[in-house]
């Protein structure tokens, strides 16, 4: 007891005489959750001297902590012995540890506070602490949770920093709702929260404090622990969860500055972080003696598990996600550490803990592609501790979970595999069975999981398993690109058929498609998400097939993954067996997405970059990249650039560093050599790039340089193009060089075209920087060559621009310019008008013409007309017009040119003897558009006779020139060229593909640059193009009119719309629409009328629709209702034939889903809603809700009104349109349900009768499909039986055998015998394909026809079975029976609506029945009386009190070939016999009521 007398002189402090004990007794009878203060006096007697009472009395206590003296029971007796409460050393020590639990607190607070508890843990230390009820729980745990509280929050301050302006203009705005009154509880005690917090803000922690708080908490953590390896916490579980909360905090106080291993911190003396301690107090919680070791190790996890989602660590359900910084990482690092640990110490006890952690991992996982990453790394680090058996377990349920429900889950599934493919594959040992050991292999990862997300019905899901696809074949150093192209390589057992047979990997093996298919596991909360069913078939598993769907699929990110994906695996194949693929990803080039225009020229690039000499590829990087230079996006047209730069300017070096083994330099030069030959077409944009580069100086005089080292070597042609694109941005030429290539190709009698066109190019713009002499020198050279005439075209253009450029350096002012130019041009002018002279205008001048010069002879003379128009005599006009007149009457000629109206044929007359050619007519009119460009007069008269050449030249080209000269003259000459637009515009129709492309291109430049408006026919015509029979052009006319004109004019379809319904039926009975004047010529060739035609009609219909507006399509449904409807139901207009097709089309298109509001179509997937998207759904679904109740007050107070009326209007006329309405009806009976019933409540009749015709409508269509099953199933059994095609005959019995007919009639296989009460099956021939595509086509009829030969049938049946009839009226084959099945099922409504029945019914009354109980002749109208007994009508007994079946009998409108005569003899006709026989009483074939 030697430390007693000193431990007694530690403890006086800690026993004031004036403590109360009452104090003492409440702290413990409130278990530590509220106080009353203590006593000033003895707080400061206690902190008198700061520190010392706390360290004094600690060092006192550790002896007894450690066990040094010899009685445990010492501190315990003194204790009593001394009268000492260590209860109220608790009370004293709780007070200290709460006042750091509230805010606002000092630093020296905070130390005081932090000794205090480390004082109770020393003193839970000593032995029989328990016995001694030294331990509470709440004590514990508020001691615990000073480690916490005790560290400055800055994150904290700052967050009650932003509060302080909303507190502040709150408590404003209730001041003066208050006054007067006295303050609420409430309000006083927020009244002293923000006072609280405005004086916290005045704290502030210099480094020194933060210092000496950190050492404290470091202190007294290495307390705790040693606390914990001598204190069971197993029957506090409560206390121990709170425990690895704090310490789980602790881990990220401070950055940790080097690795260390967080289990092996058992020498706390040697610990420097407080992360090493708290990982350190973790380890030893998962002890057993501190609880049982499964659950306490899943409440550690389950805390680590925020540190490795990088989620805030602390309270509550939600968790915020942290900034990724480096100590974010780090933290996540030393977690994962730590668990890898804890799994190798205790091995097979842990893997049910440590699975549940991977599935929390994937189930709480941050949806945002950093969180994922890491976590996918995180979460294969762990994965990689579990054994084989284990590890295929977990493959197997992420494999399920790929499935799930939630995008968010599939989507890391994919992290996860790509991580897992990042990896070796692992071994396998002999504890997997067969089954199981397909989850090791790369391959199972690759197809059953990568692969399947490819058809996943999510587009993110789509572009994740794209992009992880390209990801694995980018990898070089691991096995994962080899799994995915072991996928690829075709398997042994499979043709390939449907794949491509010939395409090659550089192993010589093919892709293909797999055989193998996938059969998901379900279970609950998993479902199927492939968009093509559960089980994803043969030709789905094909990857090319594949990703041709994905690359044109609806979602810009997917088809740009897959553009990744394609490239890469082009990377290993042989590409001159992929020209399908190579020409996919060229297109995408053109892609309306500007982030997958700019994905495929970089793909491209690096395809071409891979196979640097394949030709192919360099021709589709040509075609690909080049055109982006001028795309309407600023982007595109730089990364375009970028990519031209990089393999065209960047690799071109001098010649003398030339190396035919660098692949980058042989590469530029071969795209240079392919520009200046092959692809020539691209160098209108190759000039817009070298146009843009010269803005931005690119071309250096070493570069130029560099280009004419080149020029006298094999790349010489490209080097020329090259300098003939830059000379004139950069005329830094060494013209001696320029001067002497020219002197030498210029003598050759052959040179090549196109270098020397360069090398003219190039010496017209460096002509300032030439001498005088030089520049004469070039001058006659030229001009000698032209008058020689001993030039191709091709040079003759180019030569002309030399000349010009040339004259402009030598002249000083414009007018001297224009002296050079006539006194140069005007000999090359004079000598073409001689040489055509010497051939035109000579006798024998056409039998020595020499067709090529006599083709440069014009075209040299329209090219130098243009410099010099003044020159140009009348008499070049006139030998022009001679050769344009050679094929036609020379003599209507002068008549012709006021009127564009000629004879379609006409004597073709001969020069000399000799017909013209056409190729030299053809030039003849692009010169005379030149002349007629710099000549007004001769354009007045020449316009109409090209005309005449559009409408009577059989020669392609011509009429090819003619439009393009015709278009050219519209720019200069609108006015006067806009009466001939419609005459341009018939080429629309023209018998070449070539001159219908051209005519669309031309007018949409002049459309677009408005020389031409919308007037007349032109927009039907030009919309005609979209059924154009060559699919390239009604492509290219979707383009001109969606992508160009539209965006110019948004509401051009809607103003046109309603008259194409008029225009392409060719109705032209309304007073307004299609009044335009049109010869029967133009009618013809653009004529859509009939049914024929209806298919074409409604693509058009629907092209536009598709590309209307919301508000448009609002607006024409009211203006279709009220402009044509609304005529109808007025009898404004006349119901007749063309009235029908005209209101099958209007109903058609008020059925298509095209014309039906977006905002009310679009139904979107709530699995396929993102989180960030949630809010815009919402919103669109409010919107939606708002649209659909205008929409549908406007459908019920306008439309229906209409309809209705025209309805009655339609069976009132038996009109053929009526199904139509019908369906039409069917259609917003649906969609409008309870507005309808609104709407006849008033009307209740109106609305029995509507609601019975659509019933009856039903019941005919369920009818239609029961005959076809019934169809299907008669296939089988008909066997080779064959019936003729199915139509209504009424065939007369021959003579005198009428009463032989009748039974045989009656013994037909297709009527219904008596003892049967089942509908005739319907003849074979209906089941030879679907019904419903051959009931359209079948011949219309109204509807009293229809109900006509329904009853017609149910009569003869009826009179079948009873057999009270002899003989029937007429005789019905087998054939007549099945057309009539046909027609009836296929367009009757079963009868007429009731209005229309009593209609009939009063024009029967004059009818005796009781005179003649059979048939009756009357004015048009037959009465039959039938059995009122049941018969049937469908398959299924349907019995019904039938009453008297009243028979109209009318023919369709097209009636077929009329019958042979019956000899009968009509009671009207023969009064002699008043008493006719039965025979006799046989009807005549009616006419048709409309």
């Amino acid at each position: 007891m030697v430390a007693l007398p000193g431990f007694g002189s530690g403890l006086q402090p800690w026993c004031p005489l004036h403590l109360s004990p009452e104090w003492v007794d409440t702290v413990w009878e409130l278990d530590f959750t509220e106080i009353e203060p203590l006593d000033p006096s003895v707080e400061a007697e206690i902190v008198e001297t700061g520190l010392d009472a706390f360290t004094t009395l600690y060092e006192s206590l550790f002896s007894f902590a450690a066990e040094e003296h010899g009685s445990t029971e010492s501190i315990w007796t003194f204790f009593t012995e001394n009268n000492i409460s260590h209860s109220a050393l608790v009370a004293l020590f709780y007070h200290f540890v709460q006042i750091v639990h509230k805010k606002n607190v000092s630093v020296q607070h905070r130390e005081y506070g932090l000794h205090a508890a480390g004082l109770y843990f020393l003193l839970l230390e000593i032995p029989g602490s328990v016995a001694n009820q030294v331990f509470h729980p709440v004590m514990f745990d508020k001691c615990v949770q000073i480690l916490k509280k005790s560290w400055p929050q800055a994150s904290n301050l700052n967050r009650k920093r932003k509060k302080e302006q909303p507190k502040n203009s709150q408590a404003d705005s209730r001041g003066p709702r208050k006054r007067g009154k006295p303050p609420r509880k409430g309000d006083i005690e927020m009244d002293e929260i923000i006072e609280e917090q405005e004086n916290e803000e005045d704290i502030c922690f210099s480094s020194w404090d933060v210092c000496q708080i950190r050492n404290a908490i470091f202190r007294l953590l290495k307390n705790f622990l040693r606390l914990l390896s001598k204190f069971s916490l197993k029957e506090n579980p409560q206390c121990l969860q709170n425990c690895i909360e704090v310490f789980v905090a602790l881990t990220k106080f401070e950055p940790v500055l080097h690795e260390f291993h967080v289990t092996q911190a058992s020498n706390l003396n040697q610990a420097k972080y407080i992360a090493e301690l708290a990982y350190y107090g973790l380890y030893l919680l998962c002890s057993p003696i501190h609880g049982e070791e499964g659950k306490v190790i899943g409440w550690v996890f389950h805390q680590m598990l925020n540190v490795i989602l990088m989620l805030e660590v602390g309270e509550g359900s939600h968790r915020a996600p942290l900034a990724i910084t480096s100590p974010v990482i780090n933290s996540r690092n030393q977690a994962v550490q730590f668990i890898s640990s804890l799994v190798d110490e205790l091995k097979e006890s842990i893997f049910p803990v440590l699975r549940i952690l991977l599935q929390h991992i994937c189930a709480k996982v941050i949806d945002k592609s950093e969180y994922r990453t890491y976590a996918a790394q995180s979460l294969v680090q762990l994965l990689s501790k579990l054994p084989c058996r284990e590890y295929a377990t977990f493959i197997a349920w992420l494999y399920k979970y790929s499935r799930s429900s939630k995008i968010p889950y599939r989507v890391f599934t994919l992290d996860v595999a790509l991580v897992l493919l990042e990896l070796p594959e692992r071994e396998m040992d002999n504890t997997l069975s067969l089954e199981d050991q397909k989850f090791l292999k790369h391959k199972f990862l690759v197809q059953d999981i990568m692969f399947d997300r490819c058809l996943d019905k999510a587009p993110t899901v789509r572009s994740k398993a794209l992009s992880s696809f390209a990801h694995c074949l980018e990898l070089s150093d691991t096995s994962a690109s080899g799994s995915v192209l072991e996928f690829l390589i075709n398997n042994s057992t499979i043709s390939g058929a449907e794949s491509h047979p010939g395409t090659l990997l550089k192993n010589s093996s093919a892709f293909s498609c797999q055989k193998q298919t996938l059969n998901p596991s379900g279970g609950s909360g998993l479902i199927n998400t492939d968009s093509i069913g559960d089980t994803v078939g043969y030709s789905e598993r094909c990857v090319m097939a594949m990703l041709r769907k994905r690359i044109r699929d609806e979602k810009t990110n997917v088809r740009k993954s897959a553009l990744q994906v394609l490239v890469n695996i082009l990377k290993h194949c042989d590409v001159s067996v992929m020209k399908e693929e190579l020409s996919i990803l060229q297109d995408q080039c053109r892609d309306p997405a500007v982030s997958v225009r700019k994905q495929a020229l970089q793909s491209l690039t690096e395809l071409l970059m891979a196979h640097p000499r394949c030709v192919q590829i360099q021709k589709a990087w040509l075609m690909g990249i080049i055109p982006d230079v001028m795309d309407c996006e600023s982007t595109v047209q730089e990364k375009a650039l970028e990519c031209l730069d990089q393999l065209l300017l960047q690799n071109i070096k001098h010649y003398n560093k030339f190396h035919s083994g660098d692949d980058s330099q042989v590469l530029a030069w071969a795209l240079l050599d392919l520009l200046s030959t092959e692809s020539q077409g691209l160098s209108r944009y190759l000039n817009k790039a070298f146009y843009i580069w010269s803005k931005k100086d690119k071309f250096s005089s070493t570069f130029i340089n560099n280009m004419i080292s080149h020029t006298g070597t094999e790349h010489s042609a490209p080097a020329w193009m090259l300098l003939s694109r830059i000379a004139c941005s950069s005329p830094k030429l060494d013209y001696t060089k320029v001067i002497k290539s020219w002197e030498k190709i210029s003598s050759q009698q052959n040179p090549n075209s196109n270098t020397l066109g360069h090398i003219l190019c190039v010496i017209g713009h460096i002509a300032k920087h030439l001498p005088k002499s030089t520049r004469d020198k070039v001058t006659d050279v030229v001009k000698c060559k032209l008058s020689g005439f001993q030039w191709s075209l091709e040079l003759i253009s180019s030569a002309v621009d030399t000349l010009q450029r040339l004259c402009k350096a030598s002249a000083k002012t414009p007018v001297e310019e224009q002296e050079l130019l006539k006194e140069v041009c005007g000999d090359v002018l004079s000598t073409c008008v001689h040489c055509l002279s010497n051939i035109l205008l000579k006798e024998d001048g056409a039998e020595n013409m020499n067709e090529d010069l006599l083709v440069k002879y014009i075209f040299t003379l329209g090219d130098i007309a243009q410099l010099c128009p003044s020159s140009v005599e009348k008499r070049a006009f006139l030998l022009i017009q001679s050769i344009l007149a050679s094929s036609a009457n020379a003599a209507h000629l002068t008549s012709s040119q006021g009127s564009s109206e000629a004879p379609a044929s006409q004597p073709v007359p001969h020069f000399g003897g000799c017909v013209m050619p056409s190729a030299i007519r053809a030039h003849a009119i692009i010169t005379l558009g030149k002349l007629c460009l710099q000549h007004e007069d001769l354009a007045k008269k020449s316009i109409p006779a090209l005309v005449r050449e559009l409408e009577v030249c059989d020669d392609m080209a011509v009429r090819n020139n003619v439009v393009i000269v015709m278009c050219d003259l519209c720019i200069r000459y609108t006015i006067m060229v806009d009466k001939y637009i419609p005459n341009i515009s018939i080429c629309l129709k023209d018998s070449d593909p070539f001159i219908r492309k051209q005519t669309l291109i031309l007018l949409t430049n002049l459309l677009q640059e408005e020389f031409v408006k919308w007037k007349g026919s032109l927009f039907f015509r030009f919309v005609s193009t979209l059924i154009d029979s060559h699919p390239d052009i009604a492509s290219f006319g979707e383009f001109c009119l969606a992508h160009l004109l539209l965006k110019r004019n948004p509401v051009m379809f809607f103003q046109h719309f309603i008259e194409c319904i008029f225009h392409f039926n060719n109705y032209e009975k309304h007073e307004k629409y299609n009044k335009f004047p049109q010869s029967e010529r133009e009618k013809q060739l653009f004529s859509l009328k009939g049914k024929t035609n209806k298919e074409k009609r409604m693509k058009i219909y629907k092209f536009l629709l598709e590309h209307f507006t919301d508000d448009q399509r609002f607006n024409v449904t009211s203006n279709i209702c009220l402009s044509i409807l609304a005529y109808f139901a007025n009898g404004i207009l006349p119901l007749d034939m063309e009235a029908s097709e005209l209101l099958s089309d209007t109903f058609e298109v008020l059925s298509s889903k095209e014309i039906k509001l977006l905002a009310m179509r679009s139904k979107p997937d709530k699995d396929l809603v993102e989180e960030d998207d949630m809010a815009n759904a919402v919103m669109q679904e409010a919107q939606k809700k708002l649209i659909s109740q205008v929409q549908k007050r406007n459908f019920i107070e306008n439309i229906i009104p209409i309809i209705i009326s025209l309805k009655t209007v339609l069976e009132k006329n038996k009109s053929p349109a009526l199904r139509e309405l019908m369906y039409y009806l069917k259609e917003v009976m649906q969609d409008y349900r309870d507005e309808i019933k609104d709407f006849f409540a008033v009307d209740k009749q109106l609305a029995s009768e509507l609601e019975y015709d659509i019933k009856k409508y039903n019941e005919q269509l369920a009818q239609e499909e029961e005959l076809a099953k019934q169809a299907d199933v008669n296939t089988e059994t008909a066997g080779a039986a064959q019936v003729a095609a199915p139509s209504l005959e009424i065939m007369p019995a021959p003579t005198g055998q009428e009463n032989a007919s009748a039974p045989h009639a009656a013994s037909q296989p297709s009527i219904p015998m008596p003892s049967t009460n089942q509908a005739s099956p319907l003849p074979h021939s209906l089941e030879t394909g679907p019904l419903k595509k051959l009931m359209p086509k079948a011949r219309s009829m109204s509807l009293s026809t229809i109900a006509i030969l329904n009853s017609v049938k149910k009569a003869v049946e009826s009179n079948s079975r009873r057999r009270s009839i002899g003989v029937l009226p007429f005789t019905l084959n087998s054939e007549s029976v099945g057309k009539t099945q046909n027609h009836a099922s296929s367009y009757s409504l079963e009868q007429e609506s009731s209005g229309a029945t009593d209609h009939v019914t009063k024009r029967a009354v004059s009818t005796p029945e009781k005179t003649i109980s059979d048939v009756t002749f009357e004015a048009g109208v037959s009465y039959i009386g039938t059995p009122r007994t049941p018969f049937a009508v469908k398959e299924k007994i349907e019995p019904e009190s039938q009453g008297n079946d009243i028979l109209c009998l009318s023919l369709p409108d097209n009636p077929p070939p009329q019958p042979q005569q019956w000899k009968v003899k009509s009671p009207a006709r023969n009064k002699d016999n008043p008493a006719p026989s039965r025979r006799s009483l046989r009807k005549a074939p009616l006419k048709t009521a409309n």
